[in-house]
Protein backbone atom coordinates (compact mmCIF):
# COMPACT_ATOMS: atom_id res chain seq x y z
CA UNK A 1 0.00 0.00 0.00
CA UNK A 2 1.25 3.37 -0.82
CA UNK A 3 2.27 5.55 2.45
CA UNK A 4 0.44 8.22 3.25
CA UNK A 5 1.39 11.49 2.72
CA UNK A 6 2.24 13.37 6.13
CA UNK A 7 0.88 17.07 6.49
CA UNK A 8 3.88 19.47 7.80
CA UNK A 9 3.89 20.94 10.83
CA UNK A 10 2.65 24.38 10.71
CA UNK A 11 3.87 25.51 14.32
CA UNK A 12 7.32 24.17 13.60
CA UNK A 13 10.31 26.42 11.21
CA UNK A 14 11.27 24.98 8.22
CA UNK A 15 14.55 22.99 8.94
CA UNK A 16 17.12 24.73 6.78
CA UNK A 17 17.94 21.54 4.63
CA UNK A 18 14.97 21.52 3.11
CA UNK A 19 15.30 25.09 2.66
CA UNK A 20 18.56 24.96 0.62
CA UNK A 21 16.62 22.52 -1.49
CA UNK A 22 13.83 24.91 -2.29
CA UNK A 23 16.81 27.57 -3.37
CA UNK A 24 18.58 24.87 -5.76
CA UNK A 25 15.59 23.32 -7.50
CA UNK A 26 15.33 23.97 -11.81
CA UNK A 27 11.93 23.84 -11.67
CA UNK A 28 11.47 26.82 -9.57
CA UNK A 29 11.31 30.16 -11.55
CA UNK A 30 13.13 33.31 -10.63
CA UNK A 31 9.86 35.00 -9.26
CA UNK A 32 9.43 32.28 -6.58
CA UNK A 33 12.67 31.91 -5.69
CA UNK A 34 13.50 35.65 -5.38
CA UNK A 35 9.97 35.90 -3.08
CA UNK A 36 10.93 33.31 -0.49
CA UNK A 37 14.59 34.13 -0.42
CA UNK A 38 13.63 37.40 0.61
CA UNK A 39 11.01 36.78 3.19
CA UNK A 40 13.31 34.12 4.94
CA UNK A 41 16.28 36.97 4.66
CA UNK A 42 14.39 39.83 5.97
CA UNK A 43 12.12 37.99 8.41
CA UNK A 44 9.48 39.71 6.40
CA UNK A 45 5.90 39.67 7.00
CA UNK A 46 4.31 38.55 3.21
CA UNK A 47 2.35 40.88 3.09
CA UNK A 48 4.98 43.49 3.79
CA UNK A 49 6.85 41.28 0.61
CA UNK A 50 3.79 41.04 -2.02
CA UNK A 51 3.48 44.99 -1.18
CA UNK A 52 7.22 45.79 -2.12
CA UNK A 53 7.73 48.17 -5.49
CA UNK A 54 10.35 48.23 -7.58
CA UNK A 55 11.48 51.92 -6.53
CA UNK A 56 11.55 50.42 -2.73
CA UNK A 57 14.53 48.68 -3.66
CA UNK A 58 18.43 49.51 -2.83
CA UNK A 59 20.30 47.13 -4.38
CA UNK A 60 23.42 48.08 -3.98
CA UNK A 61 23.45 48.32 -0.23
CA UNK A 62 20.67 45.13 -0.02
CA UNK A 63 18.31 46.77 1.91
CA UNK A 64 13.88 47.50 1.06
CA UNK A 65 11.68 49.65 2.44
CA UNK A 66 8.63 48.20 4.01
CA UNK A 67 5.27 49.41 4.99
CA UNK A 68 5.25 47.69 8.67
CA UNK A 69 1.91 46.72 10.34
CA UNK A 70 1.69 50.02 12.03
CA UNK A 71 1.87 52.33 9.05
CA UNK A 72 5.45 52.96 9.82
CA UNK A 73 7.90 53.16 7.42
CA UNK A 74 11.37 50.25 7.75
CA UNK A 75 14.15 49.16 6.17
CA UNK A 76 14.75 45.38 5.70
CA UNK A 77 18.03 44.23 5.08
CA UNK A 78 18.83 41.16 2.89
CA UNK A 79 21.70 38.96 1.76
CA UNK A 80 23.29 37.31 -1.03
CA UNK A 81 20.91 35.31 -2.07
CA UNK A 82 18.62 37.88 -2.81
CA UNK A 83 20.69 40.12 -4.31
CA UNK A 84 21.18 37.66 -6.90
CA UNK A 85 17.69 37.00 -7.70
CA UNK A 86 16.46 40.46 -7.83
CA UNK A 87 17.84 42.27 -10.99
CA UNK A 88 16.96 38.79 -12.86
CA UNK A 89 13.33 39.37 -11.73
CA UNK A 90 13.05 43.15 -12.41
CA UNK A 91 14.69 43.47 -15.64
CA UNK A 92 14.10 46.61 -16.92
CA UNK A 93 11.91 47.92 -14.90
CA UNK A 94 12.06 50.70 -12.74
CA UNK A 95 8.76 51.09 -11.17
CA UNK A 96 5.52 49.15 -10.34
CA UNK A 97 5.02 45.92 -7.75
CA UNK A 98 8.06 44.26 -7.65
CA UNK A 99 6.22 40.66 -7.62
CA UNK A 100 4.09 40.41 -10.54
CA UNK A 101 1.07 38.37 -11.95
CA UNK A 102 1.54 35.65 -14.28
CA UNK A 103 -0.55 37.58 -17.22
CA UNK A 104 -2.07 40.46 -17.62
CA UNK A 105 -5.28 40.60 -15.88
CA UNK A 106 -9.05 41.10 -17.90
CA UNK A 107 -10.55 44.61 -18.66
CA UNK A 108 -13.03 43.71 -16.16
CA UNK A 109 -10.76 42.58 -13.15
CA UNK A 110 -8.18 45.64 -13.70
CA UNK A 111 -6.23 46.27 -10.19
CA UNK A 112 -5.77 49.09 -8.98
CA UNK A 113 -3.01 51.86 -10.56
CA UNK A 114 -1.39 51.51 -7.46
CA UNK A 115 -1.21 47.39 -8.18
CA UNK A 116 -0.56 47.39 -11.63
CA UNK A 117 3.03 47.60 -13.52
CA UNK A 118 3.16 50.77 -15.42
CA UNK A 119 5.59 49.18 -17.93
CA UNK A 120 4.27 45.17 -18.19
CA UNK A 121 0.49 45.73 -17.41
CA UNK A 122 0.52 43.02 -15.62
CA UNK A 123 -0.98 43.49 -11.47
CA UNK A 124 0.63 42.35 -8.43
CA UNK A 125 0.85 39.05 -7.70
CA UNK A 126 -1.83 37.74 -4.93
CA UNK A 127 -1.34 36.65 -1.64
CA UNK A 128 -3.48 33.40 -2.64
CA UNK A 129 -1.38 32.71 -5.60
CA UNK A 130 1.85 32.82 -3.62
CA UNK A 131 0.92 31.03 -0.46
CA UNK A 132 -0.39 28.31 -2.97
CA UNK A 133 2.79 27.94 -5.28
CA UNK A 134 4.72 27.61 -2.19
CA UNK A 135 2.47 25.05 -0.38
CA UNK A 136 2.53 23.19 -3.69
CA UNK A 137 6.77 23.46 -3.86
CA UNK A 138 7.70 22.65 -0.33
CA UNK A 139 4.81 20.11 0.44
CA UNK A 140 2.62 22.27 2.89
CA UNK A 141 4.50 24.38 4.10
CA UNK A 142 3.52 28.34 4.41
CA UNK A 143 4.61 31.63 3.62
CA UNK A 144 4.26 32.52 7.10
CA UNK A 145 6.70 29.94 8.33
CA UNK A 146 9.56 30.98 6.23
CA UNK A 147 9.67 34.30 8.92
CA UNK A 148 9.23 31.91 11.68
CA UNK A 149 12.30 29.91 10.49
CA UNK A 150 14.54 32.98 9.93
CA UNK A 151 13.71 33.87 13.97
CA UNK A 152 13.91 30.70 14.57
CA UNK A 153 17.45 29.98 12.78
CA UNK A 154 19.20 32.78 13.86
CA UNK A 155 18.06 31.73 17.78
CA UNK A 156 19.59 28.86 17.27
CA UNK A 157 23.08 30.93 16.33
CA UNK A 158 22.81 32.59 19.79
CA UNK A 159 21.87 35.97 18.07
CA UNK A 160 21.28 38.36 21.14
CA UNK A 161 17.46 39.24 21.75
CA UNK A 162 17.62 42.71 20.78
CA UNK A 163 19.30 42.12 17.62
CA UNK A 164 15.96 39.65 17.59
CA UNK A 165 14.00 42.20 18.16
CA UNK A 166 15.32 44.79 15.90
CA UNK A 167 15.29 41.71 12.63
CA UNK A 168 11.65 40.63 13.50
CA UNK A 169 10.09 44.34 14.38
CA UNK A 170 7.74 43.20 17.17
CA UNK A 171 6.82 45.47 19.88
CA UNK A 172 7.49 42.88 23.03
CA UNK A 173 9.40 40.02 23.85
CA UNK A 174 6.54 37.87 24.53
CA UNK A 175 5.35 38.01 20.95
CA UNK A 176 9.06 37.38 19.44
CA UNK A 177 9.23 34.32 21.53
CA UNK A 178 6.57 32.67 19.56
CA UNK A 179 8.30 32.45 17.02
CA UNK A 180 11.97 32.59 18.37
CA UNK A 181 11.84 29.14 19.75
CA UNK A 182 14.82 26.81 18.90
CA UNK A 183 14.16 23.04 17.85
CA UNK A 184 15.60 20.02 19.85
CA UNK A 185 18.23 19.20 17.88
CA UNK A 186 19.91 22.68 18.58
CA UNK A 187 18.85 22.29 22.22
CA UNK A 188 20.73 18.90 22.22
CA UNK A 189 23.85 19.83 20.13
CA UNK A 190 23.95 22.85 23.01
CA UNK A 191 23.69 20.47 26.05
CA UNK A 192 26.17 17.88 24.48
CA UNK A 193 28.62 21.33 23.76
CA UNK A 194 27.90 22.43 27.44
CA UNK A 195 28.73 19.18 29.32
CA UNK A 196 31.20 19.21 31.82
CA UNK A 197 33.28 16.27 30.31
CA UNK A 198 33.41 17.86 27.30
CA UNK A 199 34.67 21.29 28.89
CA UNK A 200 37.20 19.24 30.76
CA UNK A 201 38.83 17.76 27.75
CA UNK A 202 38.61 20.83 25.87
CA UNK A 203 41.35 22.34 28.41
CA UNK A 204 42.01 25.66 30.15
CA UNK A 205 41.21 28.64 27.75
CA UNK A 206 44.72 30.22 26.67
Amino acid sequence: MERRTEPADRTKAIPLPELERLWRRDDIGVREKALWRLLYETAARASEARAINVEDLELDNKRVRVRSKGGDTDWLHFQTGSARLLPRLIGARTRGPLFLADRRPVPARAPATVDRCPETGRGRLSYRRAEALFREASGGWTLHQLRHSALTHLAEQNVSLPLLMAKSRHASLRSLQRYARPEAEAVAAMTAATHPARQRDLGPPT
